[in-house]
């Protein structure tokens, strides 16, 4: 038993008040989905929507994925395009198909799926990870951070695309703490690699950047089977990598039927890339543009070609700009930093973007950083070592901000890195308490 303030938290009472914090993330996301309502606008940090949106209603209607008239980046009417989801254009419409063109039904839907999952995900990878009360705190945190709580109500990929980043790294956790009764049991093995391999096919589907992290995390699970389950773990991640192949094969013969060239999944890692190492930022890079536009900085002579021609042209490119002068693009990669972990309200941004950013990680980020650094500085059977869950945690963390200051920086694109770091935050407020009591017990005695 546990003391938490005055509440006693023991096994019996923790599913009631993980159903509590689950209804509680429910309804704040069903509220801000009715708050939205039933159009789709021009919000800050949610642009993409509007073309989830029209995606939706062309599919739905047959036409399949192109535009009616010119759209983003610099895709023709009537023109192919695969520079969004496939998997949430798909998601959106349907839901169209079903109830009509009602971006509120999508939002609904989203909200309620959204809702449930995050919080419960959370709570297991913090029970796993450190324990029950650090769980349930994490889930707490989840359920009101205003950030999660505006893009759910979104037709946009990043609810269900940090939702499947939550549980990849729960099945992998999970899996590496119980390689003994997994590993020995040829239908468990199997279970739990299709598991994985599902959960990380959708999520790539989702946004096709997850695949940088794949590497590691194949490589962490190899270290942590050690000698005795290597073969086991190798097997594993190979009918990962191929239930991922099944997955996005169809989408790159899809495209190169249309296309008439390779193009593995989305036509947006081109665009990406040269926009951010532009030399028109110098060495200061700028979340949102403001010396041009982003069609400006388009060379005139690639006007014509095709999306995915378009796209892979500006890959060389941007390649090009860093090889030209690697310096420049190591300080304008640093210059990256704060913007990805921005947290003070801004004069050039909403009322509702300062409020959503101060809110949430303003607010818990001085939790998260405690959070981590007693984790790191632990002893003993807390000892962050490499075979421990926490350590593949941090390794997301890491990883997955380093992939995004060298390439395209956006505070949205930090989202599921503040998922994770929510867990430390959870963590920092255990120590925090348990400080408290201690010193209560001490000062009674």
């Amino acid at each position: 038993m546990r003391k938490f303030g005055n509440w006693l938290i023991d096994d019996r009472n923790t599913p009631k008040i993980l159903i509590g914090i689950v209804t509680l993330s429910v309804l704040l996301r069903i509220g801000a989905a009715l708050f939205l309502g039933n159009k789709i606008d021009e919000l800050p940090g949610v642009s993409d929507q509007i073309s989830y949106h029209t995606l939706g209603i062309r599919l739905s209607q047959g036409f399949g994925f192109t535009f009616d008239r010119p759209w983003w980046p610099a895709t023709q009417a009537g023109e192919p395009t695969a520079h969004w989801s496939y998997l949430y254009s798909y998601f959106v419409a349907a839901v169209y198909w079903v109830f009509g063109p009602h971006p509120l039904m999508v939002r609904l839907l989203q909200a309620l799926t959204i809702g449930v999952l995050q919080p419960l995900l959370i709570f297991n990878i913090g029970k796993l990870t450190f324990n029950s009360l650090v769980g349930l705190l994490a889930a707490g945190i989840t359920s009101i951070y205003i950030y999660f709580i505006y893009y759910a109500a979104t037709l946009m990929t990043e609810p269900f695309y940090i939702t499947g980043i939550l549980l990849i790294l729960l099945i992998s956790i999970w899996v590496a703490g119980n390689f003994e009764k997994i590993m020995e049991n040829p239908r468990k093995s199997l279970f739990f690699a299709i598991m994985l391999g599902v959960s990380t096919s959708l999520t790539i589907l989702l946004r096709q950047v997850f695949l940088l992290f794949l590497p590691f995390l194949y490589l962490w699970l190899i270290i942590v089977s050690r000698k005795k389950y290597l073969s086991s773990t190798i097997k594993l991640i190979a009918i990962n990598i191929l239930i991922i192949f099944l997955f996005i094969l169809p989408f790159t013969i899809y495209n190169y039927e249309r296309f008439g060239q390779f193009v593995l999944l989305n036509t947006n890692a081109g665009f990406a890339f040269y926009w951010a190492n532009h030399p028109i930022y110098g060495t200061h890079f700028e979340g949102i543009l403001t010396k041009s536009t982003y069609l400006d900085l388009l060379p005139k002579e690639l006007f014509g070609l095709n999306e995915a021609a378009l796209d892979s042209e500006l890959f060389k490119r941007g390649l090009q700009f860093v090889i030209q002068d690697p310096l420049r693009y190591l300080l304008l990669s640093i210059s990256r930093i704060p913007v990805y972990f921005m947290f003070w309200p801004s004069s050039q941004s909403s009322l509702l973007s300062n409020i959503s950013r101060v809110g949430s990680f303003g607010v818990f980020l001085p939790l998260m950083l405690y959070g981590s650094i007693t984790t790191l500085l632990g002893k003993g059977k807390n000892k962050v070592n490499i075979f421990s869950p926490v350590f593949l945690l941090f390794l997301f963390i890491v990883v997955y901000s380093l992939i995004h200051i060298f390439t395209w920086t956006l505070v949205r694109y930090r989202l599921p890195v503040d998922a994770v770091l929510v867990l430390f935050a959870a963590a920092g407020i255990s120590k925090i308490i348990q400080k408290f009591q201690n010193n209560k017990v001490a000062h009674n005695s």
